[in-house]
């Protein structure tokens, strides 16, 4: 296994890694500005006013997103363990 190989491998993970992650992060991204608006507006304080509206989006997307993200991973691991041979010799 070159050191070319491994540098590449590491950067489809990374890539993997942004990619599945991206919608759950955006989605709490976009939920917690929303929240962060509502509560400057009414200056409501409260930490779980944030928290509570989060948690409900992240569950939503896991449910709308969670099957192509599993797929994605799949995918990969199964790319990754048919190049095994290849890489090793």
């Amino acid at each position: 296994m070159t050191p070319d190989t491994v540098i590449h491998l590491a950067q489809q993970t990374v890539y993997l890694m942004l990619l599945v992650s991206a919608p759950l992060l955006l989605g709490a991204l976009i939920v917690g500005l929303i929240v962060s608006i509502f509560q400057a507006a009414t200056q409501i304080n409260e930490s779980t006013l944030s928290f509570i509206p989060k948690l409900v989006a992240l569950f939503i997307i896991c449910v709308a997103f969670g099957p192509w993200m599993l797929g994605q991973l799949i995918d990969f691991t199964r790319n990754l363990f048919m190049s095994i041979p290849s890489l090793i010799g």
